[in-house]
């Protein structure tokens, strides 16, 4: 069986990392998502309430909070627009 190397290579990642929890991992994946739908392209431009619904996410400031933090992790480029009709790019970070 053949494996998807950036979902493998992303939970090696994480997997002594105490900081990142289950919203962190939720809005990863739909961010992975995005980037697969979009055939592979990185950085991917993404609607906040696109990626709040596919991760699961209900709050705002919980879906910032996550976001800033995967940035600051190193998980993530995170260039959030400050105009709501503009999207916001995100770039998912080599891991390997």
């Amino acid at each position: 069986m053949q494996t998807f190397s950036p979902l493998t290579v992303f939970y090696e990642a994480i997997d002594g990392d105490a900081r990142i929890n289950t919203t962190h991992i939720s809005l990863y994946m739909a961010l992975l998502q995005q980037c697969n739908l979009m055939q592979a392209k990185n950085p991917v431009s993404i609607k906040r309430d696109d990626i709040m619904k596919s991760a699961k996410v209900s709050a705002r400031h919980t879906y910032y909070k996550c976001m800033n933090e995967l940035h600051e992790y190193g998980y993530i480029i995170y260039r959030p627009s400050s105009n709501p009709s503009e999207k916001s790019i995100v770039h998912l970070k080599s891991l390997q």
